[in-house]
């Protein structure tokens, strides 16, 4: 699966019914919850990177690109909008982009 099919199956739960679909519930519960949510699974993705648990943060790491998916679909971000930003940035040196901002 890929982030693009990932988060075609978050759009497709907009409109299903919440009791059907963890992501439908999330999503009803509005964007605030779903910031709320990926924060949350951030901190415990940087909590096993200090620990040190490779499988822990392996773990932590698919729920953060999963909420962080969810969060941007309830903003109505396109995932495409994300990629072409970050493809504009390749363009340059990371320190020329972040003195750029």
């Amino acid at each position: 699966m890929t982030l693009d099919d990932l988060y075609a199956t978050i759009e497709a739960r907009k409109s299903a019914d919440p009791a059907s679909s963890w992501t439908a519930q999330l999503l009803s519960k509005g964007p605030e919850k779903c910031a709320e949510k990926f924060g949350e699974e951030a901190i415990e993705a940087i909590i096993e990177a200090v620990k040190g648990d490779r499988a822990a943060l392996t773990a932590e790491a698919a729920d953060v690109l999963y909420h962080l998916l969810v969060m941007l679909a309830a903003r109505d971000v396109p995932l495409g909008d994300v990629l072409d930003t970050l493809a504009q940035r390749q363009a340059k040196s990371g320190l020329e982009e972040k003195a750029g901002r």
